[in-house]
This record gives structure tokens, sequence and C-alpha cells, in this order.
């Protein structure tokens, strides 16, 4: 089975967050299992050179965005058993950074339509398309509207994966015309809600929808977490499902990682604690035995950041540590930075995004706190549990899915459900409880180092939806 795989951004060669580590591992697991998929993304500027180097040309052609008609090279990279296109416009491509600029629209308009035309002039026939969230949403639209009349196309099944809601291309609809290229009188599937809407236009065309973990899409069918889409996702939920994510075993594994202070592994845990003192010194906290909770995460408003603003002085006062990394909202990297002012040797703070240090963060503390408003899959509470580190979360979207409380005795983490300060306060503490006991945190500890989130699982669910397409009419 032949599978191109359609995003703007992937791990190593560009990305800004969690499409990006997806597209770097899911296509790499479906090759191991013998599927041909084939990853085609933007010729990003900010792409390394030792990257370009490995590229080889294949061909130009022009690609119709509206009334222009514009050029595009393609290029060709293998690694990892993994076929890469890059498709080139250094007029749309050739800046700093993936998003952001006023002409977005313009630019994935370009980059959906010049993955259509790629085909006609490379030697692969995909059996399925899927795309990734709004920027590659046209891509399916495309299909049906301009290039399904074509052999090549006539066949080809199409899957819209969304990774998260929040963020569906929505436009004026002064754009039909002289950017999106569809007459005002035949842009009913893109037009929602007074505007251009791509990912609205990709929920109805494709044969599959999916989300990036099965609560999560159920979840969107409610109007608190569609973001005004519901209405659509529970006409159309006979082709809604979810498959969670997973991550690069291979790349987060605490027995080989040379960025941490000491490796281990379920069957000998004990150097943990190297990673742990190594912590301690880089944050300057007190060295006296306490938990150390880690929070790695965008400080926004939806990572639920505005919870642990509410009691981290219980947090603090309670006999726990805190650690911080990550950047956001300005009030919140501020009221950080004031706790770790107010609370020196109980609360380190770095803002900022330091992978490498984010490394020693998942390897070094003991929890890790994830209260999120939202949160379609989550990866770092995977990561956590990778390194042993025990996740403390909302059950929401993917947390629910990958995390289950311990209180049972058998599961992964602690959890608590309404979005509450306090309740999220009353996991610390039943998780500082546990870490008292040695001997029982010890068994969870043993119990995070053995879960499998690897790609390997979640491929075989894409299989079996990749599966159930070809069959359809």
């Amino acid at each position: 089975m032949n599978v191109l795989f359609a995003s703007s951004e992937c791990v190593p060669f560009a990305s800004s967050g969690g499409l990006g580590d997806v597209t770097g591992s899911l296509p790499k697991a479906l090759c191991r299992c013998g599927i041909d998929c084939r990853v085609v993304l933007p010729l990003y500027g900010d792409i390394k050179q030792e990257h370009r180097e490995k590229m080889t040309y294949l061909c130009n052609f022009y690609v119709p965005v509206a009334w222009r008609s514009q050029y595009c090279g393609l290029f060709e990279l293998t690694e990892d058993g993994v076929t890469y296109y890059f498709l080139d416009n250094e007029y749309y491509f050739k800046r700093s950074g993936l998003y952001g600029y006023y002409d977005d629209a313009e630019r994935f308009v370009f980059f959906s339509r010049a993955i259509l035309e790629m085909l006609r002039h490379c030697d692969f026939a995909p059996d399925i398309i899927q795309a990734n969230d709004w920027q590659t949403a046209l891509v399916n639209v495309y299909l049906n509207k301009f290039y399904r009349g074509e052999e090549k196309f006539s066949k080809i099944k199409t899957l819209f994966t969304i990774h998260n809601i929040q963020y569906q291309g929505k436009y004026g609809v002064e754009l039909l015309g002289d950017v999106v290229g569809i007459a005002p009188g035949e842009a009913s599937v893109l037009e929602y809600g007074g505007c251009v809407n791509f990912m609205k236009g990709a929920i109805e065309v494709s044969d599959k929808v999916n989300t990036v973990s099965p609560t999560y899409a159920h979840e969107i069918l409610d109007p608190w977490f569609a973001h005004g889409l519901d209405p659509l996702l529970r006409e159309k939920q006979y082709k809604l499902c979810g498959i969670l994510n997973g991550i690069d075993t291979e790349s987060y594994d605490p027995q080989t990682d040379p960025k941490i202070a000491a490796n281990y592994s379920a069957r000998y845990p004990q150097k943990k604690s190297l990673c742990k003192r190594e912590l301690i010194e880089k944050f300057s906290l007190e060295d006296n035995g306490a938990p150390i909770i880690a929070i790695v995460s965008r400080l926004v408003a939806h990572k639920g950041i505005d919870l642990v603003k509410h009691v981290l002085e219980y947090i603090l006062l309670g006999g726990m540590q805190v650690v911080v990394l990550g950047s956001g909202e300005y009030m919140y990297e501020n009221c950080f930075n004031d706790f770790a002012r107010r609370y020196p040797g109980k609360i380190g703070v770095k803002i900022g995004f330091i992978p490498e240090l984010a490394r020693k963060i998942y390897a070094g503390a003991d929890m890790f706190l994830m209260p999120s408003k939202s949160e379609p899959c989550g990866l770092s509470q995977m990561i956590a549990l990778r390194y042993g580190t025990v996740p403390i979360v909302r059950m929401i979207g993917g947390l629910a899915d990958s995390i289950s409380d311990s209180g049972d005795g058998e599961g992964n983490g602690f959890t608590f459900r309404s979005y509450n300060a306090h309740d999220m306060l009353d996991a610390c503490l039943r998780a500082k409880a546990v870490y008292e006991n040695k001997n029982d945190w010890n068994v969870l500890v043993k119990r995070a180092l053995k879960c499998d989130f690897s790609w390997d699982r979640s491929a075989q669910s894409y299989i079996g939806l990749y599966n159930e397409m070809v069959t359809l009419w």
C-alpha cells in the first residue's frame, strides 16, 4: 500500500511542535510495517544545509494559484527508509520560521495544489493521501474538484488528521476567487460561519477523518472543544475516529540517551537518582529529598497554567519542589519568575525552550504535571513515563487515553477530572503521599518505565484504518 503523508512540518527538517514530531515518526513506523509511506513538505528557508546537501533535484513545474502560475521545484531525500519530497518556492518559503505571515493562506494554497501537481511529475502513485491540519486541508478539496477525472487520481482515498481543532485556517470570503481559486458559486464546501474555513472543507470531502486520540475524537463533538465545528462533526461522525499518537522510543530512551546524567532502565532504575541530583544542581534546589514536580510546556492558559498559578504556593509550602521550562504569555512567565525570587531553593525556572534541558528534566524529575484545559493528544506525558517520571494529569483528550490513576494499584500516574486548581492540588498531594512510601513509589516508577507508547503500536491502528479505506467505493 502506498501512502502520501502531506504535512507542513517534520522533524528533523522543520518543526514547531507536535505535528512535526508525528510527521517525523509515524511514516518511519509505517514503513517498518511494509507500507510505502512518503512525506511531502515545503522546502523552508530554515532547513539546514546538512539536509539540503543530501537532497536530489528531480524536476520543476508550475502550479496554478487562482489566476497565478507559480514555480515549484521538486527535491527528494531518502532517510531511515522514508522518502521525503520537498517543494521549493523561494517567494513563499524562503523565510524565517514556518508560520505567522500575512499571506499564510496563499502560501499553503500553493503548497496544497503543488502536492497534487507533484504527482504528475514523479513515479509515486498513492493509494491514500493523508493530509494533516489546516495547512494541507485543501489537498483533499482540490483533489476532488480538479483532479478526479485523471486516471492517476481517480481511485485515491483521502484521510484528514486533526492535530488541533483550534487552528482551522479561517479567512475572509474575499480570498475564494483571488487566492483559493474557487468561484464563490462553487465554494459551499469551504464556506462556514461566514468565512472560508480550510479545515471544514477537508472534513466535508475526505473519506475518513481522525484525531490524535480516541477521547479527543469524542470531545470535539461538543461545542466546548470544537471551536465552532461541532455541528459539522456531528453530521460527519460516521467518518470520524481517534488514534493515539506515539513517541519515538529510540530517541527517548533512558538506557541510551547521551544527554542525561546517567542511563537507566526498568530493570535497573537506580541511576535515575543521579539524574535528579544533576537537576537539583542545575536549578539550585535544596537537596532535602523532596519530590520534584516538572512542568515543560508552553506557558499559556489552555495548558492549565492558571491552575498552577493559583495553588503553586500551597505546592511549595507542602514539601514539594517545582522545575519549570517554557515560554508563552508574559503574565505566566512573570508569575513563575516571581515565585523563583520568593522561594529560592524550592522552585527553579527557565524561560524559553531548550531541548537538551528538557531531556534532563524528564529524566531527573519525580513527577510531571499536565493540567491542560484541552489536550488533543499530548506527547510530554508519554515521554515522562519513558523516563520513569510519574505524570499528574487532567483526564482530558489524549491524557485520558494514556494515563490512569494509580489508586487502583495498576495505573501509571495521578489524575483529576474537573478544571479546578484544588482538584489538581489534591492529585499532587496524593502523589507526594505515595512518594513518601519508597517501596510503593519504586513499584510505580518501574511500571511507568515499562509503558509502551511506541509508534509501532499506533502504526498498526493506522494500517487498519487504511485497509478499511481502500475497500470503500
